[in-house]
């Protein structure tokens, strides 16, 4: 069976997602709490729920931490809501 793009009807966006909600998301996919994940990335619990939480920016340091311990290209975490269509 042949499966053609034309075949499916693109998805809205219905929500806007920040970098600490897509942070937060792909923590809880993976099963890991915050201080898993400060384990893992050397940046500490607090700063983490702060980012979660959207009081304190990732930055695209922490970003290419977080992107490595999760296993995720960094531009996840940056740009979760980046529609490549808008730019074509």
């Amino acid at each position: 069976m042949r499966i053609n793009k034309s075949d499916f009807v693109k998805a809205k966006v219905h929500h806007s997602v920040m970098p600490g909600e897509a942070l937060k998301m792909l923590r809880e996919l993976q099963d890991l709490s915050q201080n898993e994940l400060a384990e893992l990335t050397g940046i500490n619990q607090s700063n983490i729920s702060a980012i979660e939480g959207g009081s304190r920016q990732m930055g695209r340091e922490r970003a290419l931490i977080f992107a490595k311990a999760l296993h995720v290209h960094p531009a996840v975490l940056l740009f979760p809501d980046f529609d490549m269509a808008e730019v074509a």
